[in-house]
């Protein structure tokens, strides 16, 4: 796990003609980014630091040395970066996770039967959403909210999930 690399932002665009990128957090304190530097590639073999970083509107305006124009800027575009696992700081609150933690976690309901995967965490901008892969059928979200995600056992790698009545209907 120390070795897992872990999505922290994503290059989504780009701001003007002098190389700044559009870059979108996914953390709930995105001025720490910057501590993380430097982010890799999801190969972890090319990586990025940023030279400025500020906000603006929802996401983050960043320069990078090396991208002086908007065409070295916009073949960034889409690129994900990456920190490892093991440079994020412990979580303090034992019922605080990280969305990486999450992934790939059995659902089972409150008798302990599988009810399906865990494949997304969302936020839309309402709460955190789990998406779950039923065993049949579409996927659905519920929110990641202590009374529907009563339980989150790490080590069993499964997440207990009441999913309120008539939601499935």
């Amino acid at each position: 796990m120390s070795d897992a690399l872990i999505c922290m932002a994503e290059i989504v665009g780009v701001h003007g003609v002098r190389g700044i990128m559009k870059v979108k957090v996914f953390s709930d304190t995105p001025e720490d980014l910057m501590d993380y530097m430097p982010l890799c590639d999801a190969a972890g073999k090319r990586t990025f630091e940023f030279l400025t970083f500020q906000p603006h509107k929802n996401i983050y305006l960043v320069t990078m040395s090396g991208v002086n124009d908007r065409d070295a800027a916009g073949k960034l575009r889409g690129t994900k970066l990456y920190m490892p696992r093991r440079n994020l700081p412990a979580l303090k609150d034992k019922n605080t996770y990280y969305h990486a933690d999450l992934l790939g976690l059995t659902a089972v309901d409150a008798g302990g039967a599988v009810i399906g995967q865990i494949i997304q965490v969302a936020n839309f901008g309402a709460g955190d959403l789990l998406e779950i892969r039923p065993l049949t059928g579409a996927s659905y979200f519920v929110p990641f909210t202590k009374t529907v995600v009563p339980k989150v056992d790490l080590k069993k790698k499964q997440a207990t999930v009441i999913v309120p009545p008539g939601m499935l209907d």
